[in-house]
């Protein structure tokens, strides 16, 4: 996730990577255009006048690929418009968008993640898409209203969701054989994973840890003992007993000090694209994700089947949700919003657009096509939408979008696990500096 940004690539040439939901506690955005007909038209008729448009994403090389060739589909459907992408890895994205923000020079549409929608949506740095799913600029007549309500933010619809996923295990089933390991249940637990650890461990191997991702397994791990990360209105953690956080780093540092994960310093190399896959690599013989991740590392595994399981631990149900694997926005200093809409538009209805994006982006919200990829899927992508369908009968409803500030608290979470690795404080003292900390960022940052 180091990459330097690729800055204004203009096409002449037309994901695979990654963290919504199928409710929260917004209201529901407003109901499609009574006139699909008049959408379809205002998707698709082109016009004359030149227009020039910035795309903005995160993802692997994967991704990159066929999004362009998405972008040339549109271009040739619309020969006035030229798009320019630009594209990195995640962490790398969010440190341009940073800039380019202050400077009030967005790309005209932007990749979007919920960690990061109501610190840009509530700074008014995202256009409200409210009035053209209204007028059918945008086409939302196949999409529920759940899944159109995870972009909101203070009521405005700032963020159109590209595709619902679940967080996952994968597992390398060929090898936990070869290892003698049972293979999971969809109801395993903790327990269960140390016994896995330990023995991957004696056959030479690893299992995927949470890549430092403790923003995301954390909150996780928090549903399943009846806690949230954030209370009902941002101003705090949702938690004030420091037992899960205890609980939840002693497993870690047990895994991490006995060599069942990689080191942080390996760890802080990754990049986070499919290719360093400690599964690919055969290192590992499971990896912790969100489901729409699982795609580009199975496709590059060509010589062992891998399989998706729900993340260990009881009470999944309560953890599990579905999110949107991520949004697209449109700036709101963008000179072409009406363009931008149809070209979001375009992404999320377009079916021959989606018989290349094919869930990459999660589970497509589009019921007309989601029906239609399904005769063309892969078996890869056929246990992607499987597992989505299986988590949206076996999860609880996800929580509202993170309060501004919640990307401070998450760097202060991961100093706070790196210090305890460390050994550079104990994880109980680290668990009451994490909670004093972040409840001053947030109360700071809603005072605001």
């Amino acid at each position: 996730m180091k990459k330097v940004f690729t800055l204004a690539l203009s096409l002449s040439i037309m994901f695979t990577a990654a963290a919504c939901s199928s409710g929260t506690n917004t209201p529901a955005a407003p109901a499609a255009s009574a006139e699909p007909s008049k959408a379809a038209a205002a998707t698709t008729a082109p016009s004359k006048d030149p227009v020039k448009l910035r795309v903005a994403w995160w993802g692997g090389q994967a991704r990159h690929d066929y999004t362009l060739k998405v972008i040339e589909m549109y271009e040739k459907q619309n020969p006035n418009v030229k798009i320019e992408a630009e594209y990195a890895p995640f962490d790398d994205y969010w440190k341009k968008l940073a800039p380019q923000a202050s400077a009030n020079q967005l790309p005209d549409v932007i990749q979007m993640d919920i960690s990061y929608l109501t610190q840009y949506g509530g700074k008014n740095q995202l256009a409200d898409m409210t009035p053209y799913t209204k007028n059918g600029l945008i086409d939302v007549s196949s999409i529920s209203p759940n899944n159109i309500s995870g972009g909101e933010v203070g009521g405005k619809l700032v963020a159109m969701n590209l595709g619902v996923n679940a967080l996952a295990t994968t597992v390398d089933v060929n090898t936990f054989k070869s290892l003698g390991i049972p293979t999971p249940t969809k109801d395993w637990t903790w327990e269960d994973y140390d016994a896995v650890a330990a023995k991957a461990k004696a056959g030479g191997k690893q299992i995927g840890g949470f890549a430092l991702h403790h923003e995301v397994f954390f909150p996780y791990y928090l549903r399943t003992v009846d806690q949230k990360m954030y209370n009902a209105d941002g101003t705090a953690l949702g938690y004030t007993d420091d037992k899960p956080f205890i609980d939840y780093f002693k497993r870690y540092q047990k895994w991490y000090e006995a060599g069942n994960i990689l080191s942080l310093d390996k760890e802080s190399q990754k990049k986070g694209v499919a290719e360093e896959d400690e599964i690919l690599l055969n290192n590992a013989v499971t990896g912790n994700g969100w489901s729409n991740q699982f795609l580009a590392v199975a496709n590059l595994v060509k010589d062992r089947p891998l399989e998706l399981f729900p993340l260990p631990g009881r009470n999944g149900n309560k953890g599990l949700f579905l999110k949107p694997s991520m949004y697209f926005s449109i700036a709101n200093s963008s000179k072409q919003k009406e363009e931008a809409a149809k070209f979001i538009s375009f992404f999320v209805n377009d079916i021959e657009a989606n018989k290349l994006i094919k869930g990459d982006r999660g589970v497509p919200v589009s019921s007309k096509v989601k029906d239609a990829l399904k005769p063309l899927l892969s078996p890869n992508e056929v246990k992607i939408f499987d597992y989505v369908a299986w988590a949206e009968q076996n999860s609880s409803q996800m929580d509202p979008p993170n309060p501004v500030g919640s990307i401070e608290v998450e760097k202060l979470l991961k100093a706070a696990s790196e210090q305890i690795l460390y050994k550079k404080t104990s994880i109980e003292d680290a668990a009451v500096k994490f909670r004093k900390d972040a409840n001053a960022i947030l109360e700071k940052n809603k005072a605001k």
